[in-house]
């Protein structure tokens, strides 16, 4: 029998330690989804030639204003910052989200129509980013006529038909295939109709807005 080294069996104690203790290390940890007490870092390398240089591209910070709260910033590969949160009151720092300037209020100034057919009296086009859309409206119509407001998105009816003189308020899914329509243009239409003998009907969109779903 060959011969073994007086201190093998040291060694291999030492080695069964050190085996449980990553053992230990692995099983107690915590979850690589998860930042406790530190922060999540994605950088990305510019030039592989020189791995000295590197640009932060997302950054979540678990300690914000007071330590307690988590900040989130991600940036564009330039180094420019696309996306955060405010850290003092919370909500979007960035991006800047256009919001509907307040509009004119009399109903002569309003997209209209006098026709008893149904027909196109605002139009608008705006890029798919988010799975579903709000649209709210004021509608009016002249005195002692009646008439209908519908609102059509991509050749769809939207939400159902009102009677002129009342509020349009829906929230519906915008596309039913996102990952087909991302990003492409989405086209909404106010359609008006009288349905009295003579008359005109109004409409005045005063909030459109993406959400999720």
């Amino acid at each position: 029998m060959a011969q073994l080294p007086e201190d093998i069996i040291d060694r291999l104690i030492q080695m069964e330690r050190r085996i449980q203790a990553l053992s230990t290390a692995v099983n107690t940890r915590p979850p690589i989804t998860e930042v406790v007490n530190g922060s999540l870092t994605v950088r990305r390398q510019p030039d592989p030639a020189d791995p000295t240089t590197s640009v932060t591209l997302a950054q979540i910070n678990s300690s914000g204003p007071g330590a307690s709260k988590p900040v989130l910033r991600v940036s564009d590969a330039y180094g420019h910052e696309i996306l955060s949160d405010d850290i003092l009151t919370g909500g979007l720092a960035r991006p800047w989200l256009p919001m509907l300037p307040p509009q004119d209020w009399a109903s002569a100034n309003w997209p209209a129509t006098s026709a008893t057919t149904w027909t196109t009296i605002a139009h608008s086009q705006n890029p798919i980013w988010q799975p579903k859309l709000r649209l709210r409206m004021a509608t009016r119509v002249s005195s002692g006529a009646t008439g209908q407001i519908r609102v059509m998105v991509n050749g769809v009816q939207f939400g159902t038909t009102v009677a002129a003189g009342t509020i349009f308020d829906h929230t519906d899914l915008a596309t039913a295939d996102m990952q087909a329509n991302f990003g492409k243009d989405l086209t909404v239409e106010i359609h008006g109709i009288v349905t009295s003998a003579s008359g005109t009907v109004y409409a005045k969109p005063i909030l459109m807005h993406g959400r999720q779903t």
